[in-house]
């Protein structure tokens, strides 16, 4: 019994000490994984299985992180010029994005119409059919959206030390919990959730869903 405890003991002092070291390991495992239910052609609920344990440690982490920092937080210890230039940029992005859903609509409409040669019923089938092709992809690029800006939000929130021993986390999150915390701190990582966050969205959006077959 005493062998048990001191190596349960071991293992959650190690965790504690090197959190992102265990994080970026237990990546490795899921990773490996994945990899190999594309090589041994899987089912897809166990891609999907694969990809969420994969990143189940740090996004919980994130999360935590995340919903203990108040949405104001950070916004004194930005410049204007910082202020700005980000919304500037996500103007121009809308738009960008805007044009481009128009054209690719007019393009994908008129390409429907020609495919079901007027049919009605024809095109609400093609419509469909493309539009459950095109549903993981907008979604795995939203997400993929989600995880730059959380993890640009945690590089100015705690740096990108492995385990940092200060940060602009706020003390009273996990604050009578101080091993806790460290751990939550350090599986949040900008870097790892960068890497596991995508590799998660790639591995969901290409898991097998059937053949979808439609000639433009």
């Amino acid at each position: 019994m005493r062998a048990g405890g001191s190596g349960g003991s071991g293992v959650g002092a190690s965790i504690v000490a090197h959190p992102l070291w265990w994080g970026a390991a237990w990546s490795a495992v899921f990773a490996a994984a994945a990899i190999a239910a594309v090589v041994a052609a899987w089912p897809a609920w166990a891609w999907i299985v694969l990809a969420a344990l994969l990143i189940a440690p740090c996004l919980v982490a994130t999360i935590v992180v995340l919903t203990g920092t108040p949405r104001d937080h950070l916004h004194s210890r930005s410049s204007v010029f910082g202020h700005f230039f980000v919304r500037y940029l996500a103007l121009v992005f809308a738009f960008l994005t805007w044009a481009v859903s128009i054209v690719l609509g007019a393009a994908i409409s008129t390409s429907i119409q020609a495919a079901a040669r007027g049919d009605e019923d024809e095109i609400v089938g093609l419509g469909l059919q493309l539009l459950a092709t095109l549903t993981p992809v907008v979604v795995a690029l939203l997400w993929f959206g989600f995880v730059v800006r959380c993890a640009w939000f945690l590089g100015r929130l705690r740096g990108w030390g492995g385990a940092p021993a200060a940060s602009e986390v706020p003390a009273r999150l996990l604050a009578h919990r101080p091993a806790l915390r460290r751990v939550a701190i350090g599986l949040a990582h900008p870097g790892l959730l960068l890497a596991v966050g995508l590799v998660a969205g790639v591995t969901a959006l290409f898991a097998p869903q059937g053949e979808v077959t439609l000639v433009l």
